[in-house]
């Protein structure tokens, strides 16, 4: 028996060519992807001018340190299809309110948001019968006060399988 011999190989002008059409395809495909998915996801746009959000920032917190002194308690809740806000004094009296806007949005997309208006059920109760997606909403609420500046805060929940639906009545 013989052994085989191998005929040496030689990298060619070929080889190299073939090397970098790998290199440059993979990184082409792979800068075309990162750039349909940075076009077709969320902006991270949180404000329109950061400029002029930074200008009304110190007046932004002085409204709420304002607020936070009133020693108002409120409770924000979506159940079974059913926004809900419960506000009440610091003697535990029921704010008397107009109405409650409240702008639902989704934390990481724009294609929901959307503005809804609840309306005052009894006394310092506001409420509003609106099915939302599930997964996690953040609720920006102004309720309008008579003789007083707008009730305001920031609420985050969830909508889970339990929360989908109308209860039966």
């Amino acid at each position: 028996m013989t052994p085989l011999t191998l005929k040496p190989r030689h990298f060619t002008g070929w080889h190299m060519l073939g090397v970098l059409a790998v290199f440059f395809g993979v990184t082409i495909i792979v800068n075309l992807t990162l750039a349909y998915f940075a076009s077709n996801s969320w902006t991270g746009l949180v404000v329109k001018n950061s400029y002029v959000a930074s200008q009304q920032f110190n007046d932004h917190l002085a409204q709420e340190r304002k607020q936070a002194s009133l020693g108002w308690s409120d409770q924000f809740t979506y159940s079974h299809g059913v926004l809900t806000l419960q506000l009440t004094d610091a003697n535990g009296v029921p704010v008397q309110g107009d109405i409650a806007h409240v702008v639902l949005r989704r934390p990481v997309a724009e294609q929901l948001d959307h503005e809804v208006r609840l309306v005052a059920a009894t006394a310092g109760e506001f409420t509003l019968k609106h099915e939302l997606p599930l997964g996690i909403w953040a609720a920006d609420v102004r309720v309008e006060i008579p003789g007083q500046a707008d009730w305001t805060k920031r609420y985050r929940f969830m909508v889970q399988t339990s929360d989908i639906g109308a209860s039966k009545e």
